[in-house]
């Protein structure tokens, strides 16, 4: 499965251009990619069903509003998050300020208004073909997401957001962070199969395996 990461010049967030059936779906599009997804989708010849949330921060979701307006679609985010939309800068404390000003617009990201939020550990709406779960996954934020993809045959692969990195984990110090919430998050995906490839919001794939070898935060929770 061709999935296409891409790094967002603001803090090199990762953007997911995911197949989905005979479309596609666009997974956390950070603060000036929005010219990348575009270039992406239309090399694929996709046509986007969606735009995916693994959380409310506004360095993943930056250009969901525009890209939703542009393509007509919705964006989907865990009901737990979904008022981080509403108020990206506030709702991430003195952080989000700094984050807008680097961004270079202190006054933050539009609102999507064709949002559409999800209850925790349920199937995607229709509008998402089905080759994608979402994993309720709190700690970093209150409505985090891992979001499970099924590739060709036993191929999987979690897209983890900000709650699993190559060596470390998200942060649980910010606002809605939970420093038990994400410990009984850890447990859930170290129980993931050993070859599920992980695409974090920032910095390189690894895979399940390679993390419960390398990472201490993930092995500690087995």
């Amino acid at each position: 499965m061709l999935i296409r990461t891409l790094a967002a010049p603001l803090l090199g967030a990762s953007c997911h251009v995911v197949p989905d059936g005979d479309g596609c779906v666009v997974v956390d599009p950070g603060a000036g990619v929005a010219d990348q997804v575009r270039d992406a989708v239309a090399s694929a010849g996709r046509r986007p069903h969606a735009i995916l949330l693994t959380h409310g921060h506004l360095d993943h979701t930056w250009s969901a509003a525009e890209l939703s307006e542009e393509w007509a679609v919705p964006v989907l985010v865990n009901e737990d998050d979904a008022y981080r939309l509403a108020d990206p800068v506030g709702s991430l404390g003195p952080l989000g300020a700094q984050l807008a000003a680097m961004a270079g617009q202190p006054a933050g990201p539009p609102v999507p208004t064709r949002l559409e939020t999800f209850r925790a550990d349920v199937d995607m709406p229709s509008v998402v073909v089905g080759q994608v779960r979402a994993l309720h996954a709190p700690g970093h934020t209150e409505g985090s997401t891992v979001y499970l993809v099924d590739g060709p045959g036993a191929e999987a692969f979690a897209l983890t957001g900000d709650v699993l990195f190559a060596g470390t984990i998200g942060r649980c110090d910010l606002p809605g962070g939970d420093d038990h919430a994400m410990a009984a998050t850890l447990r859930r995906l170290a129980r993931l199969d050993a070859a599920t490839h992980v695409l974090p919001g920032h910095g390189p794939w690894t895979t399940i395996g390679d993390e419960l070898a390398t990472n201490p935060y993930l092995s500690a929770s087995r």
